[in-house]
């Protein structure tokens, strides 16, 4: 670690240029819109664009790494702390530099999103007239949280979270680097690892981790270097899994999301709320979040959730579970922890059903083992030409015409005839699907 410096690790590792960039390699390919931004300009301005990803996935980064290679004009303003007036007299400074001197201006705006519908409409004359080349950047989805005016008049990039390498690579580069630790430090194998699956895919995340880790490291090895000999004195003191645990303050989940604990975990989860125990439920989702298990991953079981476990007893769990899916994916993490806990606990709660689901697999079971016959006549399409005159359709009757909607008539092929996939149970809303559908059956048969 560079001596007498205190701005972050996370600062002072970041790249001065777009090929130190790590990661988001659909984004920085020859001629994409941010390498046009980052060449020298001919006093024109360029594509503004919005950065949409999760945090720590390089949004600032890019911005920087544009002002430091690129001759433009920079200036960096953040929502939270600027104001209209701030915003106007950045307008009125680019217009200037590009009216006297030709300079064409990059304005880096962070956390768009916390602008309001006037702050925005305060950039739409520069960015619209070319005063300014924006970047803005955004954890929530532009399309909610940028007015149509402004979203329209740029290029929407969308980051994605880091690999697993892209933040190997990072960890490496910082603790080699002379910005960073000047390898001082060494991290052993089981740490690196830990250290890459708390990070999430979050560079900040897991560069102030390394540097908590690697200060605690340094900490600890002085007094043993001052009792040793000068080769054993420039030994980089080393990162051990406990000793990252105990500097980030936060215990080290067994959890690896390719190996036992990714199934073991998911499938406690999957069966506890099945067993209707939301306690242990929203236990088994936190140990997934803090494992930094992808929590679209999480969307999807409960989707699936909803309908082989709660099913027909409970309809509304199905919407409750596509809803959280969809606001996981509007409004990222951490923030999506809360609907997804909404989520948890619903299906945990609801009455349960598995009927539909096994009806689904016996009818499947019947088709593949062969056991299906040809479409009825009066169900088979009449509408092409002749077709009417194979017997197509004669016969059919239409249900809106027959009493309570349902007309005495054969549905399934002959083979089939009698076969029942669905039997409805007796929980929840599928109680009152029981009684309707033995009527149902009923009338279908014709003995009503």
């Amino acid at each position: 670690m560079a001596r007498g410096t205190t701005a972050p690790l996370a600062v002072r590792m970041r790249p001065t240029s777009l090929d130190e960039v790590v990661g988001q390699r659909h984004l920085l390919g020859p001629g994409s819109p941010l390498r046009r931004l980052a060449a020298p300009s001919d006093g024109a301005s360029g594509q503004s664009v919005i950065l949409w990803g999760p945090p720590g996935t390089g949004k600032t980064t890019l911005a920087q790494s544009i002002a430091h290679t690129s001759d433009r004009r920079f200036v960096e303003l953040s929502a939270v702390t600027a104001g209209v007036k701030d915003v106007r007299q950045v307008m009125e400074d680019s217009l200037n530099q590009r009216d006297l001197f030709g300079q064409s201006t990059v304005l880096f705006l962070d956390e768009i999103h916390r602008f309001t519908k006037a702050q925005q409409d305060a950039l739409l004359p520069g960015v619209e007239q070319g005063w300014v080349t924006l970047i803005a950047a955004t954890t929530e989805n532009p399309s909610f949280s940028v007015i149509s005016p402004l979203l329209s008049r740029s290029l929407l990039l969308t980051l994605e979270p880091l690999e697993d390498a892209d933040i190997a690579e990072l960890v490496d580069r910082a603790v080699a680097d002379p910005r960073g630790f000047d390898s001082r430090i060494a991290l052993e194998d089981d740490a690196k690892a830990q250290l890459i699956r708390l990070s999430s895919g979050d560079a900040r995340r897991a560069l102030t981790a390394l540097e908590a880790a690697g200060a605690h490291a340094l900490e600890a090895a002085e007094p043993v270097e001052q009792s040793v000999d000068d080769d054993e004195a420039d030994a980089p003191a080393t990162v051990t899994a406990e000793a990252l645990a105990s500097a980030v303050d936060r215990a080290l989940l067994r959890y690896d999301r390719q190996g036992d604990e990714h199934y073991d975990v998911i499938s406690a989860f999957i069966k506890s709320v099945r067993g209707s125990d939301p306690d242990a439920s929203l236990h088994y989702l936190a140990r997934m979040i803090e494992a930094g298990e992808d929590p679209r991953f999480i969307a999807r079981r409960i989707i699936v959730l909803a309908s082989e476990d709660i099913g027909m007893a409970d309809p509304q769990g199905l919407v409750i579970a596509t809803a959280a899916a969809t606001a996981v994916q509007m409004i990222g993490m951490p923030e999506g922890r809360i609907p997804l806990a909404e989520a948890t606990v619903y299906l945990a709660t609801a009455p349960k059903s598995n009927r539909s689901y096994k009806g689904m697999d016996a009818a499947i079971a019947d088709v593949r083992a062969g056991d299906f016959g040809r479409v009825p006549a009066h169900l088979r399409d009449a509408h092409y030409p002749g077709a009417k005159r194979l017997g197509h359709g004669k016969g059919y009757r239409y249900a809106h015409d027959a009493p309570h909607g349902v007309a005495t008539q054969q549905y399934l092929p002959d083979p089939l005839v009698g076969r029942r996939y669905y039997e409805a149970g007796q929980h929840g809303f599928e109680r009152d699907v029981a009684a309707r559908l033995e009527r149902i059956r009923a009338i279908l048969k014709g003995d009503r």
